[in-house]
C-alpha cells in the first residue's frame, strides 16, 4: 500500500500584507483537518486573519512558528491528504473570510519589515541574542554596520527614524526578537540611550522632549490588580498618541436643530423594524457631512508626506466608530455620496455587527476621507475627539436634547443635536471650520436639504 500523498499548504491571498507575523499556531503534527480549517492566526497592523486550509489531511509536518512573518505563497504546513477535495484555488480571492479586526489604526511596534535587504525575524534574533552575550543591553549596535545589516524595524519606526535624522543601529531594541519599537525610538531620542538626537531633528514637531510620567508602585497603598489591554487598545494607543502629538487639534462645537429632520428618522425607523434593521441619525449625519465635504473640498483632504500640498480627494468614504467589547474600531462606508438613508442604514448594522463579532477585515478600515464619532446612545454634552490622521478633520456628536428656543415671539422646545468639530489647524482655521459645522448643522435641519 503506497503512503499517503504529501501537500504543502502555503498562505493564500491575504490582501495587500506582507510579512505577517504568526500570532497563534493552531495545529500540530498528527492532526486532522478539513478544508478551511483554520491553522494560524496573523496580525498585521490593521487585523488579524485565520489562515485556513486549501485541503484536508493529517498534518505531517507544521513549518512555521509563532512569530515568524509570513506573506502569500509561504509554506505552512505539510499534509498527507485524506478523504476530501482541495478548496477552491485562492490565489486570487479575497483576503480569508475568517479575517478578524482588532483595530481602526497602526502599531508601529508590531509592523512586519518590508524594507528590502533587512534579514529575516529569525537571523535578526540569533544576531542579537550573539551581540548580547557580552552584557551589552543594546543588541543592535554589536552587529554589524546598518549599511551592512539593516536594523530590526517596521516602516513606520524606519519613517520616524528618517525624520529624526537617527541611525537605527544606534537604538537598542526591546521588541520581540530584536525588534525596534517606536517607543525605543524615542526613548533614544530623550537621550534613554545615554545619546542625544542630532541637533537637526525635528524633536519638538515629533513630540520627542516629553518627559516620561514616574512609574510609581501602586501597591504600597492597597490591593492592586495589574489587567492586560484588549488587543484593539493596546494597538491604536499608539496611533491616537502619535496623532495628538503631531497634529495641531481645535474642536469646534456648534448646535444643529433636527427637531424636523428627527421626526422624519423616527417615522423611517418605525418600518424598518419590520425588516430586521434600524435608522439612526448617523446616517443622516454621514449625508450631511458629504453635502459640507463637498462645499468645502478642503476638509475632503490630506496633507503630502512633505507638508507643503494638499491631496484633495473626490471621493467620499466615511469613517464611523463602532464601540465593541474589545475597543473602539473605525469601519469605513465607501461611496456615502451615492448612497440613500435606508442603504446607509442597512450597511451601517451589519458592519457594525461584523465589528461587535470581531469579523472585519483590514479592508474594511482603510480608505476612509472624513469620520464621524457618535456617542449620542451613551451621553454626553461635548468632548473632543482625535483626528484620524491623515484625514484632516472628525466629527464628534452626542446625545441631543430638548431645548427652548426663541423663534421671535415665543419659546418653544426644540430638539438639538451637539456637534463637536476637531480638525488639524495645519490645514483648517477657525472661520473654515465654523462655516463646515454650520453647513453640517443647516442640512441636519431639513431631511429635504439632504437631497440636494
Amino acid at each position: 500500500m503506497s503512503a499517503p500523498a504529501a501537500t504543502q499548504v502555503t498562505v493564500p491571498n491575504i490582501g495587500d500584507f506582507s510579512d505577517v507575523p504568526i500570532i497563534e499556531v493552531h495545529v500540530a503534527p498528527g492532526d486532522t483537518i478539513a478544508v478551511d480549517d483554520p491553522l494560524l492566526t496573523l496580525e498585521s497592523d490593521k487585523a488579524t486573519m485565520d489562515v485556513p486550509s486549501s485541503h484536508a489531511g493529517t498534518v505531517r509536518e507544521v513549518l512555521v512558528s509563532v512569530g515568524d512573518p509570513v506573506s502569500e505563497g509561504t509554506p505552512v504546513v505539510v499534509l498527507d491528504e485524506g478523504e476530501g477535495e482541495p478548496a477552491e484555488d485562492t490565489s486570487s480571492a479575497p483576503a480569508p473570510s475568517g479575517a478578524a479586526a482588532q483595530a481602526d489604526t497602526e502599531a508601529a511596534a508590531q509592523e512586519p519589515d518590508t524594507e528590502r535587504g533587512t534579514p529575516s525575524a529569525q537571523s535578526t534574533s540569533n544576531g542579537a541574542s550573539k551581540g548580547s552575550s557580552n552584557g551589552s543591553s543594546a543588541p543592535t549596535t554589536a552587529t554589524p554596520a546598518a549599511s551592512e545589516l539593516p536594523a530590526h524595524a517596521g516602516p513606520s519606526v524606519r519613517k520616524l527614524a528618517r525624520e529624526f535624522g537617527i541611525d537605527l543601529a544606534q537604538v537598542s531594541a526591546s521588541g520581540p526578537k530584536g525588534r525596534i519599537t517606536k517607543d525605543d525610538l524615542l526613548s533614544f531620542v530623550r537621550g534613554g540611550d545615554g545619546a542625544s538626537a542630532p541637533a537637526a531633528a525635528p524633536a519638538p514637531a515629533q513630540g520627542s522632549g516629553i518627559p516620561e510620567i514616574p512609574a510609581q508602585d501602586f501597591s504600597v497603598f492597597g490591593e492592586v490588580e495589574t489587567q492586560p489591554l484588549s488587543r484593539i487598545t493596546r494597538i491604536s494607543g499608539p496611533f491616537l498618541h502619535r496623532s495628538w502629538l503631531n497634529v495641531p487639534h481645535v474642536t469646534h462645537n456648534d448646535d444643529a436643530d433636527i427637531t424636523d429632520t428627527d421626526r422624519y428618522r423616527k417615522e423611517l425607523d418605525t418600518a424598518a423594524k419590520a425588516d430586521g434593521y434600524r435608522v439612526t441619525l448617523l446616517a443622516f449625519l454621514m449625508k450631511a457631512s458629504v453635502s459640507a465635504l463637498k462645499a468645502f473640498p478642503t476638509v475632503n483632504s490630506s496633507l503630502t508626506p512633505e507638508k507643503d500640498a494638499l491631496i484633495l480627494k473626490r471621493y467620499y468614504h466615511i469613517g464611523v466608530a463602532v464601540d465593541t467589547p474589545g475597543g473602539l474600531v473605525v469601519p469605513v462606508i465607501r461611496d456615502v455620496d451615492r448612497k440613500g438613508i435606508v442603504e446607509l442604514s442597512k450597511e451601517l448594522g451589519e458592519v457594525s455587527a461584523r465589528a461587535r463579532d470581531g469579523k472585519l477585515t483590514g479592508d474594511d478600515m482603510k480608505g476612509g476621507t472624513f469620520t464621524i464619532s457618535s456617542l449620542g446612545g451613551i451621553g454626553g454634552t461635548a468632548f473632543t475627539p482625535i483626528v484620524n490622521a491623515p484625514e484632516v478633520a472628525i466629527l464628534g456628536v452626542v446625545r441631543s436634547r430638548v431645548a427652548p428656543v426663541w423663534n421671535g415671539t415665543e419659546f418653544e422646545p426644540r430638539t438639538l443635536l451637539p456637534l463637536c468639530f476637531s480638525y488639524d489647524h495645519r490645514v483648517i482655521d477657525g472661520a473654515l471650520a465654523a462655516r463646515f459645522t454650520r453647513h453640517v448643522a443647516h442640512t441636519m435641519g431639513d431631511e429635504r436639504r439632504l437631497l440636494l
